[in-house]
């Protein structure tokens, strides 16, 4: 069931809660969306400042009470599954094998952390889903989350926290139940999104500024390459492990006599060269992985500078000079990425390409002139399956557009 508006979203969801036979009339419907990072990927669970915008692919949830203390869900992209129905509080164990393969894992884990956080569920409530995000590095785990987290303290008429406090809760969701060892990258760049805006998100006192996009500049596009690829769960992925070596630098740092507490503290070249200098011969591995933050936390500021100057070709630099370093010193990319990668950096007017998201697999991005977006699909269309037959009739291209990150509507069910 494809949808791409609001309005074919909500004739979905009223088609799915007959199959699913849940009377949802007079339902809210959430909108969540999708998110692009700009910069630095990879950098919130390093402690680098964030950029980036929500963009225009959606979970559309429709959701209302109904009078019980169960929970009964069903999602349009995954039918198959039925309907997901749980009494409150009586989900599987975290990260058990049981919730490995299905998408019911985030509902679980908002039930289970909720509970565990001290807000009192006693209301169930049924909902239908339909969502058009690609599976891989627009962060469909994240939009789900939020979009659950919101409808059900909604439903249970708790007030819902200042915003930063439910992303803590969704990064929980996804840490501690599904174990997925996610950053807050993906659910602020959501949870915060305004149209037309880029959201600045500062850790060291959990901030969010908004720069407005392409001021001055030259129409440009934000694209979307899906390869067809599926990628697992983060906690599956490379991604825990990329994770797991930059942690490992920094307690061999510290134990070194290093004043750090992660990789954004490295700031200067002085430093940088002295911790590269000491560990370079060891574990060459981890310092690439160092290589890659130090300099796309440098190159995050120029580009900053870049947005607020309207400069998108200096943008458009900076974003290739950050996949070649994910590509070669993080080594988080995957051949179909680097693929589509290839293949749009050599239409003029692509100012700039790279993998998004956790790795591996998924989607990668481009920020590509207005004039030049039509031609960079073509080359995609013409060259990527012929590059990758196997996933000729999986990949996808979109042209998206910055919009605000959570949207409610009443009425439209």
């Amino acid at each position: 069931m494809k949808v791409t508006t609001d309005e074919q979203a909500f004739g979905a969801l009223k088609k799915l809660a007959l199959e699913a036979n849940l009377d949802l009339t007079g339902a809210k419907v959430r909108r969540s969306s999708s998110r692009f990072c700009l910069g630095v990927e990879h950098g919130d669970y390093n402690g680098t400042e964030l950029f980036g915008v929500g963009t225009d692919r959606f979970i559309w949830m429709a959701y209302k009470p109904n009078g019980t203390n169960t929970m009964r869900l069903y999602s349009g992209n995954f039918p198959d599954d039925g309907v997901v129905k749980f009494e409150l509080g009586n989900v599987p164990a975290p990260r058990s094998a049981e919730i490995a393969d299905t998408w019911a894992r985030f509902a679980y884990g908002v039930d289970y952390v909720l509970r565990r956080e001290g807000l009192p569920l006693t209301k169930g409530m049924d909902a239908v889903l339909i969502g058009n995000i690609p599976g891989g590095g627009m962060s469909r785990s994240a939009s789900l989350t939020l979009n659950l987290i919101l409808s059900v303290l909604d439903v249970n008429g708790l007030a819902a926290p200042d915003m930063m406090e439910v992303v803590d809760l969704a990064q929980k969701v996804e840490n501690d139940y599904i174990g997925s060892p996610c950053g807050k990258l993906d659910q602020i760049m959501i949870a915060f999104s305004k149209a037309g805006m880029g959201t600045h998100y500062k850790p060291a006192d959990r901030s969010i500024d908004y720069v407005p996009l392409g001021a001055g500049a030259k129409d440009f596009r934000i694209m979307v390459m899906d390869t067809g690829t599926v990628r697992p769960g983060l906690e599956k992925s490379t991604y825990k492990v990329r994770r797991a070596e930059c942690e490992e630098l920094v307690q061999k740092a510290k134990q070194a006599g290093f004043e750090i507490t992660c990789l954004a503290d490295i700031r200067d070249d002085a430093l940088f060269e002295k911790i590269k200098a000491y560990f370079v011969k060891d574990v060459p591995h981890l310092v690439a992985r160092m290589d890659y933050i130090y300099h796309a936390q440098k190159r995050f500021y120029e580009m900053m500078d870049a947005w607020k100057a309207g400069d998108i070709e200096t943008v458009g630099r900076i974003f290739r000079q950050d996949g070649i370093g994910l590509r070669d010193d993080y080594v988080i990319s995957g051949p179909e990425l680097e693929t589509m990668c290839d293949i749009v950096r050599t239409v003029p007017g692509v100012l700039g390409e790279r993998m998004l998201g956790g790795g591996d697999k998924g989607a990668a991005g481009a920020l590509v002139l207005a004039d030049s977006a039509e031609a960079a699909k073509q080359a995609v269309d013409i060259a990527y399956p012929r590059s990758r037959p196997a996933f000729a009739d999986k990949y996808a291209v979109h042209t998206c557009k910055v919009v605000d990150g959570i949207k409610l509507f009443e009425n439209v069910l």
